[in-house]
């Protein structure tokens, strides 16, 4: 494995496994990731709230079973980032939905086994262009991963996000008529989603960005002024590990333009 660019601010979380433990379901508001029993799986999400993503992602694919999904979140935080190359950005967005498919399919309760599927699909859809990605019949495979996610946990707050930005994006690029007839995306879906998805995790700095987004897409211009408002709102928020402070400094950056 090629060494990954590493997080910019290191050492200003400074997990162990006894303090990931303690703010586990603060930390996990999101994904709804059930604490591990395997202290291994656990010393693996402390490298990865620490911001040390390589190392999260090798030591969760050295254990295995749970720790596939440590390996997976890590790889695609850090692709989504960090990653400077568009080509390995796409290599690794594959990987993740090639390793995450074969953990839901030996695993089929597993909510983040098909949430991570679908986020490295859609990330990686994004970055191949959305039209080409739902040409390729990918726009489908994201939509059911997502629903799948949700239902066995109806709390993943981050699977109601993704599954309305696929609402939004699909709208944004084909309209609303194709979209809602092709791909079974529709507005008041999307924006409900979004309502949905910060009414479960309210102090998520990616929520609220994406929400922004999504709002622009399906509403235009009109709503302008309160998609800056939720980035000024996600911008200001205080984060609690390593993958909060890159949603944090994403949120600046896109103000500061």
């Amino acid at each position: 494995m090629a060494k990954w660019t590493a997080f910019p601010h290191t050492g200003d979380y400074p997990f162990d496994a006894t303090s990931v433990k303690k703010h586990w379901s603060r930390l996990h508001a999101g994904d709804q990731e059930p604490l591990p029993k395997d202290a291994k799986v656990l010393e693996a999400w402390a490298l990865f709230h620490n911001g040390e993503f390589q190392k999260a992602a090798e030591a969760g694919i050295k254990t295995g079973g749970d720790g596939l999904t440590v390996a997976n979140k890590a790889t695609s935080i850090y692709a989504n980032y960090l990653e400077k190359k568009e080509k390995t950005k796409l290599e690794l967005f594959m990987e993740v939905a090639e390793r995450a498919g074969a953990q839901a399919a030996a695993d089929p309760k597993n909510a983040n086994a098909w949430y991570w599927q679908a986020y490295a699909l859609g990330r990686y859809s994004q970055g191949i262009s959305v039209a080409k990605a739902l040409a390729q019949g990918l726009g489908g495979k994201v939509k059911d991963a997502l629903e799948k996610a949700i239902k066995l946990q109806p709390k993943h707050a981050d699977a109601h996000i993704a599954l309305a930005a696929f609402h939004a994006e699909v709208i944004d690029k084909v309209g609303a008529l194709i979209g809602g007839m092709t791909y079974g995306a529709k507005k008041d879906t999307g924006l409900k989603l979004f309502q949905e998805a910060i009414k479960l995790n309210p102090g998520s700095a990616i929520a609220m960005v994406e929400y922004a987004n999504g709002l622009v897409m399906l509403e235009g211009d009109k709503k302008m002024k309160e998609a800056t408002k939720l980035y000024e709102q996600a911008a200001a928020t205080k984060p609690m590990d390593a993958m909060e402070r890159l949603d944090v400094d994403m949120a600046k950056a896109e103000l500061e333009d």
